[in-house]
């Protein structure tokens, strides 16, 4: 267990993530965008930093040297990723159903983080596929939820596609440009900010609902 602690958190370095890809090369950075958006147990995983950190490291090394990445073959296998990993937890959940929050807690499942995510898609209705890409926990259950809750797959490919795109775009886009600044030297503190900004509306959002009282269980399809 100690083991696996260490590994999650260096892999929210800057330094985990680049020793990650220089030895996994793009096939570490797919499997981890797809297994975070696509697998329950991928929440853990490091989403916006990644894609923040794999986005300098388009643009530079860590030590200021040539870039290890090319910025558009990043970007184009990571919206496949990023779009498959959605469609997989959507056909999981529509597998599942409502049992699922019958399931104990256990290690890689949590059924609070499915019902601040379905609270989450009650919300904000099909938009939340698109939102809660930039949600860390959000995109990997509202994807899941909404197949739980029967959402209109056509209506769901569309607001996966854009979702994805565009969640992956930005970040990649935004180390890119970071990386190239003289911002590029503190990328520490980059990571520190993405991570904050990320986690602020979900923690916003359970405030409010400590506040209101926990989420129903039952699930609804959207209007």
């Amino acid at each position: 267990m100690k083991e696996f602690l260490d590994l999650l958190a260096h892999l929210h370095t800057p330094e985990g993530i680049e020793n990650l890809i220089r030895t996994g090369g793009l096939l570490a950075l797919i499997a981890i965008v797809f297994a975070e958006t696509g697998l329950l147990i991928g929440f853990f995983l490091p989403g916006d930093s990644l894609l923040v950190t794999a986005g300098v490291l388009s643009s530079r090394s860590l030590n200021g040297g040539a870039p290890i990445l090319d910025l558009w073959k990043v970007n184009l296998v990571l919206m496949i990723a990023a779009v498959l990993g959605d469609q997989v937890g959507f056909f999981l959940g529509r597998k599942t159903g409502p049992k699922i929050f019958d399931k104990p807690d256990n290690r890689f499942f949590k059924k609070k983080y499915a019902l601040e995510a379905h609270a989450f898609y009650e919300r904000h209705g099909g938009k939340a596929i698109i939102l809660a890409r930039f949600v860390p926990i959000m995109r990997t259950f509202v994807p899941f939820i909404a197949g739980v809750a029967d959402m209109s797959y056509k209506h769901f490919v569309t607001y996966n596609v854009f979702g994805g795109i565009g969640w992956v775009f930005s970040m990649t886009m935004l180390g890119y440009f970071l990386g190239r600044s003289p911002w590029g030297e503190k990328l520490h503190l980059i990571i520190l900010v993405v991570v904050f900004i990320s986690i602020l509306p979900m923690a916003i959002g359970i405030l409010r609902r400590l506040i209101s009282g926990p989420p129903e269980t039952a699930i609804k399809q959207p209007d």
